[in-house]
Parts: C-alpha cells; structure tokens; sequence
C-alpha cells in the first residue's frame, strides 16, 4: 500500500505466513528440516551447527513422546518458524529435579491441568530483534496459538539461568517471571522459570 514502509511490510509475518499444527506423524517426517531450520537460526560455525542440531533433534523426539504434545509450524513456500510444547499436571516426569525451583503457586495452578509448557519456539534472527511487541510478531502468534489450542490457563518455560539472552527475547514476547517480575523472582537453581498468559 502506498505510504507503508518496506520495513513494516517486511518484517510482518501476519501477511505471508500462515500457521498450522502438525500430527505426529508429519513430524517425525519433518524432523529433518525442523532440525536444520533450527540450527540455520541457532548460529555459530558449522561444527556448532551441527552439534546443535543433534541436540535439538534428541530432545525434539523426546518431546513428541509425551501425551499431548503439539508442533505447530509458519511457512510460505518453505518452513518459516514453528513452537511446540505439551500440557502438565503438577506431577510427573517433568517436574522430576525442577519442584525445587517452581514456586507452589505454579505447581497449583498445574494441578487444574490448564498448565502448558513451550518447550520451544524457533524463528529467524529477525523475529527475534523486530517488532518484538506488536501482536503480528511470528513468535508471538506461535506461542498464544499453541495456549488457545489446547486451552492452557497459563504457558510455562525453563530457560537456562545463564541464558540472558533468550529470557530478554522471551520477556519482549510477554513472558514473565513466574511469581512476580522482579530479579527476585529468579531462582538459584539451573533454570530461570518463565510464565505466559494467554492472551500475551
């Protein structure tokens, strides 16, 4: 349109991509490109690059054991992004070794079974520095897509203590510490645990 900046047109996901989950069995077919757009999009060397997609592609297959999970993918012509994750109680093999560092809050919101966690969200460099509050954001459709889905009260994230980078990216998403949102809120454990509310 005429007086819109090429930047806006570009950087909107809202206009190109359109958003769908896949089945398990799609997956499993996919793992391969969903391994590679993971790596394109992590960085480093090409031996870093493959040594995180190894990884990536070990947990993924993890995850899409559990009961529940769910992958959803952005494409165009090609894959462009995709979030998934699984719904938890407040017991369970994943909360083994991670209760310690959950406030009791959470564990009884996970009680109600309306607890989501992303395991996570995978998008261009892009996504991740541009318009990281606007509503059409691609990781902020992914992840409010995934809680609507399975009607979660609330998404839930374990992000390395040391990751500074991805909690300031996840918290421009709408992501918050689970508690309060203050410094303190973060544990002196190994993870930081991050909560999202549907409508973020």
């Amino acid at each position: 349109m005429p007086g819109t900046p090429t930047r806006e047109r570009k950087s909107s996901p809202q206009v190109a991509e359109r958003v769908r989950p896949l089945t398990r069995g799609q997956v499993a077919d996919r793992l391969q490109e969903l391994g590679d757009l993971y790596a394109e999009t992590s960085g480093g060397d090409p031996w870093a690059w493959n040594e995180a997609r190894v990884a990536f592609l070990h947990h993924l297959a993890a995850d899409a054991r559990r009961p529940g999970f769910s992958l959803l993918i952005a494409e165009t012509t090609a894959l462009t992004g995709y979030a998934y994750g699984f719904p938890t109680g407040g017991a369970g093999p994943w909360w083994a070794g991670f209760d310690g560092h959950v406030r009791g809050s959470l564990l009884r919101r996970a009680a109600s079974g309306r607890l989501f966690v992303v395991s996570g969200i995978v998008v261009p460099p892009r996504v991740r520095r541009e318009y990281r509050d606007h509503v059409w954001n691609l990781a902020r459709r992914l992840q409010r897509r995934l809680l609507a889905d399975h009607g979660a009260a609330l998404g839930v994230a374990l992000v390395d203590v040391r990751d500074d980078r991805t909690v300031e990216t996840m918290r421009s998403w709408g992501w918050r510490y689970a508690g309060d949102d203050t410094l303190q809120a973060v544990p002196s454990g190994p993870f930081r645990v991050l909560v999202l509310a549907p409508e973020s």
